[in-house]
């Protein structure tokens, strides 16, 4: 898994406020992947749930996963699940933002990237823009 060099923002894909428990989705991701996929899940309330050791690899970045930390907030589609939506509450936003910020002390260099970032990814994951929040400082 070392080193270190990319941290990739996912959202769960989740409705706007439904309170998804981390276990569950470790639960999805065993049965899709055989093993859990993020290192961490924010739920709605902020809470960072470490699932993941950094020195173990996830599932969550097709073909990417080594030297990679997966971070996943609760959300990311609309209440119907009809679209993908920033659902990202403030709690989660400023969870995000520190998790960033720890990951760049410990690895100078690390590259950010949210999930639709990486090549031949076609979905809308983590259902707002990484790059534009790392542009404007807030990630």
């Amino acid at each position: 898994m070392m080193p270190i060099r990319y941290l990739t923002i996912h959202c769960a894909a989740t409705p706007e406020g439904r309170d998804v428990k981390p276990d569950t989705i470790a639960q999805w991701d065993r049965a899709k992947f055989g093993q859990e996929s993020y290192h961490h899940i924010v739920t709605l309330d902020g809470h960072d749930h470490v699932r993941l050791p950094d020195t173990k690899r996830g599932a969550h970045t097709g073909g990417a996963n080594t030297g990679n930390i997966g971070v996943c907030y609760v959300g990311g589609m609309s209440k119907d699940m009809k679209a993908p939506k920033d659902t990202r509450t403030e709690a989660q936003k400023i969870t995000l933002q520190a998790i960033v910020a720890a990951y760049r002390a410990r690895y100078p260099g690390i590259v950010i990237r949210g999930h639709n970032e990486w090549p031949k990814v076609a979905k809308a994951c983590p259902s707002f823009s990484v790059k534009a929040e790392i542009a404007k400082g807030l990630l």
